[in-house]
């Protein structure tokens, strides 16, 4: 069949993001008044500060700002991971990024699946942080044992589903009609089951083992746990929560408020309690079950690896100074010490670019095009900026913080909920699960500012820039 006849996996994954969003607001309403809270905030922000509103239309972030930017899963084995990696390709997204949440407390490592190119996440920005249970990691052996055989009895995608990515792996894409029954298809992975596949009494060993052992384990699938929209102000969104009925959680992850914002801050409300049938109780939703909740977040420049070292040493220092866990008790000190640690990175976007702290995209101004013909303009890049020919805006960080994935992970177990499993990263054990390499997501952000410098260059008919 010729190429011109398949759906882009950008349009498909744009449709099955909005597909996703629409199921998450049936099941859990809450959701859509995070949504419009979310839009009251963003529209509050662009109409008083305006230098906002005209980067997000220089780098085309304002087309995308109110789709939905990423959501959440938990698998429990290798085959499940192996097979969800082909689903997500059909989609075009890739695996990015080895998060080890294992030293937080958490028995999982992961990975996240998003589009690569800029031009790709320009249509569609939705990702999937998508995390393997490591079954290695529960210390009774016949708890762990019963683990494997409940997953190994477990079917998580139709077999519709099934035929559709094969055919598109065979074929090179999918027809208009076919990627419409994908969406649908491929949701039923992701939706949540009140039914579970284990009994009462199996579903508290498991949860007092871990409660996220029992989210992974003991149900039909792996539920979207939350999708996550993105704000311009989440101080503002974490306010205004409790006026639209939501408790949000005691702390921001990530860094502190900043003029320029780095990397990503997050929050979110509380875990629901969901009732749940158990195996044993023939059909009676008598037990309850808590793991889905509503995320926000806030993104900001991706940093270099220069820039990552400063910010890990700076989160370390002010975690450090408080001398515990970051909880309800301790929030506002918390806030204090790590803005305050803060201030040793820079704050404006012409430090952090002249110190190689963070990536840029690189825009060809008007000026720049009509001084293309004269002699003496500059060559450098400096002084194409200083002579106003270039301009810049931070590349949007488009993945997760480990800390940050594990907090948020913590805050929605309770204050209380802390396992020890010590730093166990085996990212050659989850590649050989997952069937491929993650990519690095430093050199697809190097790729990408070096490609807006190719634009510039041709545009400005420099080719030695």
């Amino acid at each position: 069949m010729p190429a011109q006849d398949f759906v882009s996996p950008d349009s498909i994954r744009a449709q099955f993001s909005a597909a996703m969003s629409l199921m998450y607001k049936q099941e859990v309403p809450l959701y859509g008044t995070l949504l419009t809270l979310v839009s009251e905030v963003n529209q509050q922000v662009m109409a008083e500060q305006p230098q906002v509103a005209q980067t997000l239309r220089l780098t085309g972030e304002i087309e995308r700002l109110d789709q939905e930017r990423h959501g959440a899963i938990r698998v429990g084995n290798a085959e499940e991971l192996a097979t969800i990696a082909r689903l997500f390709a059909v989609m075009g997204m890739q695996p990015v990024g080895y998060y080890d949440l294992s030293s937080a407390g958490v028995p999982v490592h992961s990975t996240a699946f998003r589009a690569v190119h800029e031009q790709s996440l320009h249509i569609s920005p939705f990702r999937v942080f998508t995390s393997l249970l490591r079954l290695e990691l529960i210390d009774n052996p016949a708890l762990r044992e019963l683990s494997r055989q409940i997953l190994a009895k477990r079917q998580i995608f139709t077999p519709r589903a099934l035929e559709l990515i094969q055919q598109c792996e065979r074929d090179g894409g999918l027809t208009a009609s076919d990627a419409d029954a994908f969406v649908s298809e491929a949701l039923h992975t992701f939706r949540w089951h009140q039914d579970a596949t284990v009994t009462a009494q199996q579903y508290q060993q498991l949860h007092d083992q871990h409660r996220l052992i029992a989210d992974v384990v003991a149900f039909k699938g792996p539920h979207i746990n939350h999708l996550t929209p993105r704000t311009l102000d989440i101080d503002a969104i974490q306010a205004g929560m409790p006026a639209k009925g939501i408790s949000p959680k005691a702390v921001i992850e990530g860094p502190p408020p900043r003029r320029c914002p780095i990397l990503l801050r997050q929050t979110s409300f509380k875990a629901l309690q969901e009732k749940v049938a158990f195996s044993d109780q023939q059909g009676a939703a008598s037990g309850s079950h808590t793991a889905r909740f509503g995320e926000i977040e806030q993104r900001g420049a991706a940093l270099t690896p220069k820039g990552r070292q400063l910010y890990d040493q700076l989160l370390d220092a002010a975690r450090d100074s408080l001398g515990g866990v970051p909880a309800e008790a301790n929030a506002e000190r918390y806030m204090n010490l790590l803005e305050d640690s803060f201030r040793a990175f820079p704050d404006d976007l012409a430090h952090m670019r002249e110190q190689d702290l963070a990536y840029f995209h690189y825009f060809p101004t008007e000026r720049g095009l009509a001084a293309r013909g004269e002699a003496q303009r500059p060559t450098s890049l400096q002084g194409l900026i200083d002579a106003g020919h270039v301009q810049f805006a931070a590349l949007v960080y488009e993945d997760f913080l480990p800390v940050s994935a594990a907090g948020i992970f913590q805050s929605n177990l309770g204050d209380d909920a802390h396992s020890e499993y010590g730093s166990n990263a085996n990212r050659d054990a989850f590649e050989q699960a997952l069937g491929k390499s993650v990519q690095d997501e430093l050199a697809l952000y190097a790729q990408s500012q070096q490609r807006s410098l190719q634009v510039c260059a041709r545009a400005l008919d420099l080719p030695g820039l």
